[in-house]
């Protein structure tokens, strides 16, 4: 059996920006496969080359067997698409828009109602389908766009960070909904840069970082590889960089501690790899006591996919965020969205 997705050497260039530097990996049908990373790392780039909304510079994109770069129209049949940010006409009803859908993927007139009835239901938008989309919240207008990526009945649902600005509980339903399909049968690709949200529904997962795949996986594979468990500490509550580079120094000679690593987006906290033991944390704040750096507070932890990607990169994936934004280039994003 053909995977559900196969992505092999993609490329992607904008002007002078390489969006996506070479990406490949495959998803399973029937699993959700899951795309983490920072804004700015390839992601949606990656997503839309995928769907026929973007042209690859170079490599291979099937979806069920079927060449995407050779035969988009056959390509987007198998293919439903929810993008990051809702595009729904608010004076239409959500029965209209999704009737509206149905007439551009040229659904017959029985066909189409029928399966209006299928995703509204799924989706538990009986109540609202008659309301003007102008009159919805965010989750229910999240949860209509849904809709419209699922009228078609493809083989493969792909989705740009579906939850992103929801509420806990939007989210919640939202999750609920992706796993339904999940156990139905249907293929789920997503993007995040919420690490909770992939390590909660993704099967396996691919972690990119400035155009690259540098780690895939099961979430739990990947938390194992990294190996240690994990310490987070803060001598006060904004460290001066002078006392975490001292408290680095002094617990670099313990034992126990395999690697250190300051965090400089979050007041200049330490971030510890160490052995797994009892005293881990009381034997710390000791040395640091001894030397004058009472600490402001301390956890341990087993590995998260944060610490994945900072065992990868060096940086969190809040210090890739936060790097993305001090480096954003507005005319290469303006040439971009204009393509």
């Amino acid at each position: 059996m053909a995977p559900a997705v196969l992505i092999q050497n993609l490329k992607k260039r904008y002007g002078t920006v390489e969006a996506v530097k070479d990406v490949s990996f495959q998803v399973e049908p029937g699993e959700i496969f899951g795309l983490l990373g920072p804004n700015g790392a390839g992601k949606t780039t990656t997503l839309r080359s995928l769907c026929t909304l973007t042209t690859p510079d170079s490599g291979k994109i099937e979806v069920s067997g079927v060449s995407v770069i050779d035969k988009p129209r056959l390509a987007r049949q198998r293919l439903g698409y929810v993008a990051q940010e809702v595009a729904i006409d608010k004076v239409l009803t959500g029965r209209e828009l999704l009737q509206l859908q149905a007439a551009l993927y040229h659904i017959p007139g029985e066909k189409a109602k029928e399966r209006i009835d299928t995703v509204l239901s799924l989706l538990s938008l009986q109540e609202y389908a008659d309301k003007k989309t102008g009159t919805y919240s965010g989750g229910i207008r999240k949860r209509l766009d849904l809709a419209a990526g699922l009228l078609h009945a493809p083989n493969v649902l792909v989705l740009d960070e579906p939850t992103v600005g929801l509420d806990i509980e939007s989210r919640v339903v939202v999750w609920d909904f992706l796993r339904k399909l999940r156990s139905a049968g249907t293929t789920v690709v997503i993007t995040s840069h919420y690490l909770e949200e992939i390590d909660a529904l993704a099967d396996r997962l691919a972690i990119i970082d400035r155009g690259l795949v540098i780690a895939e996986g099961t979430p739990s594979q990947l938390k194992d590889k990294v190996g240690g468990d994990r310490v987070t500490l803060r001598i006060r509550e904004f460290s001066p960089m002078e006392e975490a580079e001292k408290a680095k120094g002094l617990l670099q000679s313990l034992p126990f501690v395999q690697e250190i690593i300051i965090n400089g987006s979050q007041g200049n906290s330490l971030n510890l790899v160490v052995t797994p033991q009892n005293d881990a944390l009381i034997t710390i704040q000791q040395v640091l006591n001894a030397a004058g750096l009472p600490t402001f507070g301390i956890a341990q932890s087993r590995p998260s996919l944060d610490d994945v990607y900072l065992a990868a990169t060096g940086k969190t994936l809040m210090d890739a965020e936060l790097a993305a934004v001090a480096n954003r280039d507005p005319k290469a994003e303006k040439k971009q969205n204009m393509r």
